[in-house]
């Protein structure tokens, strides 16, 4: 029994001496540790850092100190973003156990500006060894350049191809500025400097896009200008109407039309709103018709009177045959039966409004030659007892004559200043005679 206590006994100390020592095992590192020279240690991780400090720029004025693994760095740097990096350096060198920076950023008016002169002195005798190989790059360029004006100046490609001087200028603008972008390129190629095209081009791209915006409708007005000039809606002379404005047509210059109303007033209308307007073209067609209405009293003989209205109209000598007037009811009221008369006539031969006018003269020279009656206004009149009789209807007398002249001699003295007006704007003139018609 007392054996069995003294073996339990023995056994229970070594479980309590052999836990800790695992315990201890388990949480340090397993190897031999060999301790070296520190001192030599030392003197060699601080050369070996001075060697790397020598051969970086900025770190001329730094100290290194090294004591048992432990780097202590001193002195000042141009910028704290170099006394960082040391940091990083320091830490690759094998030994070092841990770093002291203190270095700190010079405030030396002269430090500092020292490698700003070395730069600028490097980059002056830089400039001075380029200068040869500048100059031909500049050779180049200019050559290039000359080459694109005397291509551009050349009538005979452009003026055949475009269609009228506006749109050969706008040719030969582009021509030049292809031929100084590849010249550009080329003395950039030359001086290895490409790479500067992309930031030039990307710099221009951005102010083109803020001019852009900054001139959106004037933009907008030579675009629409270019459209125009290419598909010609009206020539010069045409009487047009445009946003309810209507007049010959003088110019179309590279921001607005310009119109010459019949009163004889310039109409100025930007592109733009032409580009985007109805626009109506009486002159486009040789035919044009006329059309004014008639009335007359209801107890009339409509058909008659249809009849004599369209003999009469077909009579007149500038009325065309075909197509051929035409005559209809289109209103009808308390006092009067609206007929409509309609003929057509060629406009470049017969004013329209004198024949118009003409027209109406010789109807109602016929309606009344026939006795048929033209309404009048009733008025309800109330008189004495002794008044007699009703008051008598004011009778229309219209001398019966020949027919007048409907040449339109107002139009040509319109046509007249029209073309005064384009012989002194035509290098400013986009419309031509011979251009593409819509």
């Amino acid at each position: 029994m007392s054996v069995l206590r003294h073996f339990l006994g023995a056994l229970a100390l070594a479980l309590l001496l052999w836990a800790p020592a695992h315990a201890q095992t388990t949480s340090q590192p397993q190897g031999a540790i060999t301790v070296e020279d520190s001192a030599q240690q030392d003197a060699a991780i601080a050369v070996r850092i001075r060697d790397i400090m020598s051969e970086l720029e900025g770190y001329s004025n730094v100290t290194v100190t090294v004591s048992s693994g432990i780097v202590t760095l001193r002195g000042t740097t141009l910028d704290a973003a170099t006394a960082t990096r040391l940091n990083e350096l320091v830490g690759r060198v094998q030994g070092v156990v841990a770093i002291e920076n203190e270095v700190t950023e010079t405030t030396d008016v002269v430090e500092r500006l020292n490698p700003a002169y070395e730069r600028f002195k490097g980059r002056l005798f830089q400039l001075v060894a380029l200068v040869p190989l500048l100059g031909v790059a500049l050779l180049a360029f200019g050559l290039v350049v000359l080459a694109g004006v005397l291509l551009a100046r050349a009538k005979y490609p452009w003026d055949r191809i475009a269609p009228n001087a506006f749109i050969a200028d706008i040719y030969r603008q582009i021509v030049r500025l292809l031929f100084v972008v590849a010249g550009i390129v080329i003395a950039l190629d030359i001086l290895n400097a490409t790479a500067l095209l992309g930031t030039i081009l990307g710099a221009a791209g951005i102010v083109g896009l803020a001019i852009g915006f900054a001139v959106r409708d004037t933009v907008e007005n030579f675009i629409a200008s270019v459209m125009l000039s290419f598909r010609q809606p009206f020539r010069p002379n045409d009487t047009v109407e445009i946003e309810g404005d209507v007049g010959k047509v003088i110019s179309l210059t590279s921001r607005a039309t310009i119109l010459l109303s019949f009163d004889g007033n310039h109409i100025r209308i930007p592109n733009a709103t032409v580009f985007k307007s109805r626009i109506i073209n009486y002159t486009r067609n040789t035919e044009r018709r006329f059309v004014f209405d008639v009335g007359v009293a209801p107890a009339t003989d409509l058909a008659a009177a249809k009849a004599l209205a369209l003999e009469t109209v077909k009579a007149l000598p500038f009325v065309l045959s075909s197509p051929a007037p035409a005559i209809w009811i289109e209103t009808i009221g308390d006092s009067t039966i609206g007929i409509r008369v309609t003929g057509w006539i060629d406009q470049h031969e017969t004013g329209f409004a004198l024949a118009r006018g003409e027209a109406i003269r010789q109807v109602l020279i016929a309606f009344d030659s026939a006795s048929i009656e033209m309404p009048e206004p009733t008025f309800r009149v109330v008189t004495s007892p002794s008044a007699a009789g009703a008051p008598p209807k004011s009778t229309v007398v219209i001398r019966e004559i020949e027919t007048e002249d409907v040449q339109s001699s107002q139009n040509e003295a319109l046509e007249k200043i029209v073309d005064q007006e384009r012989a002194e704007r035509a290098d400013k003139d986009l419309l031509t005679r011979e251009g593409a018609e819509e």
